[in-house]
């Protein structure tokens, strides 16, 4: 990505963003819980990081209206429609996960 002047880059990282959030959308049935098992973060998580990145800028993005943009719909509406329960192995192996990234930043403290 080192040949793009910053603003090209930013419109490809920004193309980019836009199809992951295609994606998500066009596969609902991938759970949060799932994606917080795999890959450690979730739509939720993308909501934070665009207002984290809005108030850096020094701009003001409200969480709920993050949420509306990264789910497609206001996250009551999607979590109502597409949300099922977590099932047991799900949270057993999501507070596997959370048990691993403790112990790895408990060896990176030590």
């Amino acid at each position: 990505m080192q040949q793009f002047d910053d603003a090209t880059r930013t419109e490809l990282e920004a193309a980019a963003f836009r199809r992951l959030l295609q994606h998500l959308d066009d596969n609902k049935d991938v759970q949060n819980i799932d994606l917080m098992i795999l890959a450690d973060f979730c739509r939720n998580c993308l909501s934070k990081w665009l207002v984290s990145a809005a108030e850096a800028r020094g701009e003001a993005l409200d969480y709920e209206a993050a949420r509306e943009y990264v789910y497609g719909m206001p996250y009551s509406e999607w979590k109502a429609a597409y949300q099922k329960p977590a099932t047991p192995e799900q949270l057993e192996a999501f507070d596997a996960r959370q048990a691993q990234k403790k112990a790895r930043s408990q060896d990176q403290e030590a």
